[in-house]
């Protein structure tokens, strides 16, 4: 009884923080709107509703359960990120070519074509998302890592649009989506009762699952960290250095944390498999 009252406490703790973090959020987004006369940044806004309208159609019309709700959206969030930064790097790689793209100053004070407009909108989802996890308590303990990530995210993209720097940079951490596209498939075929390892179509989801997590969130996160530490004496006397440094350190901790979480549910289905046959 001790363990769950705990439980309860740490839970309830978690909540207020993210919730009240959340506020504070969007009451500066708010405020900068209104007061800065950042219309640019009401696609934040526009990114919210446009997948809390996903939420709802998907509840009202498929099912009610908030985790297949939640991982759904996720899914449909991740295609179309993974899109739009697809589309933005090929425009730049053919437009400007890979090495001009990747220079320190276009990284840090260039803006690519559509790369605002991905970033504001991926900002309003992953509000929403932060949102969505704490009204029907889609996370677990005491310092929940799926909440941490996010408000990780909303802080840095939300100080780099304030600022209009390192757009670009975060336009190439996004490229991480296109991992998720199969993490959340994943979650969705289990939920739709679709468990069988030796299926063809599960194993190469798996295959396509390890791949992805291995180039796009370790391979190139590693890359956005080591290109800031070679490039730091370039950056001006600001907070750029250190909020991007401190972005990718907990970025990089987190993908550890999920690869090792992505092993575990690899290992369990394998066995569970296993004792069927």
């Amino acid at each position: 009884m001790a363990r769950a009252e705990g439980g309860d406490r740490s839970s309830n703790a978690a909540a207020f923080f993210f919730s009240a973090t959340l506020f504070l959020w969007a009451a500066s987004i708010a405020f900068v709107i209104t007061f800065n006369g950042r219309r640019e940044l009401t696609v934040i806004a526009v990114g919210f509703f446009f997948f809390q309208t996903a939420n709802y159609v998907i509840r009202r019309f498929i099912s009610k359960d908030p985790l297949l709700v939640n991982t759904s959206v996720s899914l449909f969030h991740s295609s179309l990120t993974s899109a739009s930064v697809v589309y933005i790097l090929v425009n730049q790689w053919i437009m400007k070519g890979p090495i001009e793209m990747f220079t320190h100053e276009e990284l840090v004070t260039g803006t690519w074509y559509g790369a605002h407009w991905a970033l504001c909108f991926s900002c309003g989802y992953f509000a929403y998302d932060q949102l969505d996890m704490l009204l029907y308590r889609l996370y677990s303990g005491f310092i929940p890592a799926i909440l941490l990530h996010h408000l990780i995210l909303l802080v840095c993209f939300t100080l780099a649009l304030y600022k209009d720097v390192t757009i670009n940079y975060l336009i190439l951490s996004l490229v991480c989506e296109l991992h998720s596209i199969f993490l959340h498939t994943r979650k969705v075929r289990r939920m739709a009762g679709v468990r069988d390892i030796n299926s063809q179509l599960v194993l190469f989801e798996w295959v396509l699952n390890w791949w992805t997590f291995i180039t796009t969130r370790l391979v190139c996160h590693i890359l956005i960290t080591y290109k800031l530490i070679i490039d730091a004496h370039k950056f001006d006397g600001g907070i750029e250095l250190s909020l991007a440094l401190f972005g990718m350190a907990g970025m990089n901790i987190l993908n550890v944390f999920l690869g090792l979480d992505l092993f575990k549910a690899f290992k369990r289905e394998w066995k569970q498999q296993k004792h069927q046959d």
